[in-house]
């Protein structure tokens, strides 16, 4: 009987990790370039001792996290008329050079610092195809970002300033991809396979949404909380169930 106590546990504890994954995909329902993320499970078989009940030594599933799944569709894209919001319509990343290296994120609210380059919400400077920062020129007119991610700038003349061109970065395998904080992605080990998209469509003036569907969330909150006592239920049996064995024996051999 304690072997279903321990495989109610095992799933307890996988519907808890379960429950923190749409928490947080429901807190970041609004986050630009967010993707929804979902607990992946799998089943441990392990030999029971000998059992009293004749099944002999019969295999136990326990449940453990294996990790969760990301949906890397795109998310709906929402008009800010901001000069410096880019979205990219389809796959890739935009290239962000940060302290640990770069990293790549599909938020495109970006901005210029204090020395006029290119940088996200963090502060952190946005990578050109060449893998170079940007930097705006304040003197020239306000920055014009082509579909092909040309940025460009025009003197009082009439002459046009290239700035650059943003880089966007594809990966063969996104599912190689580490998370790390401010919706940013790693590719530490080089095994996602990155590889430049310079067909890649961006929009200015645009931001792309987070991909959560807030109903589908909801719901599983609430299948998750009722899978959850449902297993309690089985438990709290069990242990029912083993008290009264424990009793009738203790009066059999009495």
């Amino acid at each position: 009987m304690d072997n279903a106590i321990y495989v109610g546990l095992s799933r307890q504890m996988t519907l808890q990790r379960a429950l923190d994954v749409a928490a947080n995909n429901m807190a970041n329902v609004d986050t630009a370039g967010f993707k929804v993320e979902h607990l992946s499970v799998m089943t441990d078989p392990l030999t029971a001792p000998g059992s009293s009940f004749g099944l002999g030594n019969a295999p136990i599933n326990y449940v453990l996290d294996n990790g969760s799944t990301r949906d890397f569709s795109q998310g709906a894209m929402e008009q800010t008329g901001a000069t410096f919001d880019t979205a990219i319509e389809g796959a890739g990343f935009f290239s962000i050079q940060t302290a640990n290296g770069v990293r790549y994120t599909r938020d495109g609210r970006f901005g210029t610092d204090a020395q006029n380059q290119l940088v996200d919400q963090a502060g952190d400077p946005v990578l050109d195809t060449g893998g170079s920062p940007m930097t705006i020129d304040p003197t020239l007119t306000t920055p014009t970002i082509g579909k092909d991610g040309s940025i460009s700038q025009s003197a009082r003349n009439g002459a046009i300033s290239k700035v650059g061109r943003i880089g966007v970065t594809r990966f063969a395998n996104k599912g190689a991809l580490s998370k790390e904080g401010a919706n940013l992605f790693a590719d530490p080990t080089g095994a996602a396979g990155a590889t430049s998209a310079p067909d890649a469509v961006v929009r200015q003036g645009f931001v792309e949404k987070s991909n959560v569907n807030p109903v589908v969330e909801v719901t599983s909150l609430i299948d998750i909380t009722r899978a959850y006592e449902r297993v309690q239920n089985i438990i709290l049996a069990t242990q029912d169930l083993s008290a009264k064995a424990v009793d009738g024996l203790g009066k059999l051999s009495s």
